[in-house]
């Protein structure tokens, strides 16, 4: 090997899969700056590749969690909803049939709807799953979750909640509700998924939504009238798990 310091500085400099000529050429090696870098500077952790490798590792967690769970149902709904009431109990009871036909329950892991169809899967001794998300008010995975997951980012776990469902029943709730129904409606749509029925559960809630879908949406011509066979309303639990069970099995 020749002596470094006898040289001129390179024309060329490849950095992995990287090359870079000219006034771009910078000093050092890759190696050299991961070795020579001494503690004292996080800001590295704040970086965006740095936030990749943090997505890629929640995928990787995600999926190991959840690749041997049997066929399931995801079921949403509002974390507001109070325990003894009737829709409290409507998802206990949604929670438990699921699994007596064969489904494990996944929820978003949080209080309320979630908590009453984790507890009924719980009690009918199914397989009970939370996949739970960071936010400024924590939380925390609800006591009747057997398998959980958190995670960082709300895309991550979105993911999850498809790819792991043959289907969703949607209670009545709020705004992060309407986000998975929404996007669950827009990956069938587009045929990113197939054969995934939804189900609204709850007709006096969702009523005023499907007559906008309808009577706006539809009319207005920013949907198809067939758009509106992408999802069944009910108030009946035995009708909610026949209409998922019977689409994932037929």
């Amino acid at each position: 090997m020749g002596n470094p310091e006898a040289q001129g500085p390179p024309e060329e400099q490849r950095l992995g899969p990287v090359v870079r000529r000219r006034e771009q050429i910078t000093p050092g090696t890759t190696d050299q700056r991961l070795l020579d870098t001494e503690g004292g500077d996080a800001e590295w952790v704040h970086t965006d590749p740095w936030r990749v490798m943090r997505i890629q590792s929640e995928f990787v967690e995600g999926f190991g969690a959840l690749a041997e769970l049997p066929s399931a149902i995801s079921v949403f709904g509002s974390a507001r909803t109070r325990p003894g009431t009737p829709e409290y109990e409507a998802g206990v009871r949604i929670g438990k049939a699921l699994v007596e036909a064969g489904f494990a329950v996944i929820t978003g892991g949080g209080p309320g709807a979630m908590e009453a169809a984790n507890k009924g899967a719980r009690d009918a001794q199914g397989v009970s799953v939370g996949l739970g998300i960071e936010l400024p008010f924590e939380q925390g995975l609800n006591p009747h979750v057997d398998i959980g997951v958190n995670f960082r980012y709300f895309f991550v776990r979105k993911t999850m909640f498809v790819k792991y469902a043959q289907g969703f029943v949607v209670l009545p709730g709020g705004l992060g509700t309407l986000d998975e129904l929404f996007e669950a409606l827009t990956l069938v749509q587009t045929r990113k998924v197939t054969r995934f029925p939804i189900v609204l559960f709850g007709s006096a809630y969702w009523g005023g939504l499907v007559d906008w879908l309808r009577d706006t949406v539809v009319a207005q011509g920013k949907a198809s009238e067939h758009d509106l066979m992408l999802f069944h309303v009910t108030d009946e639990v035995e009708e909610a798990v026949t209409l998922v069970t019977k689409e994932v099995s037929g």
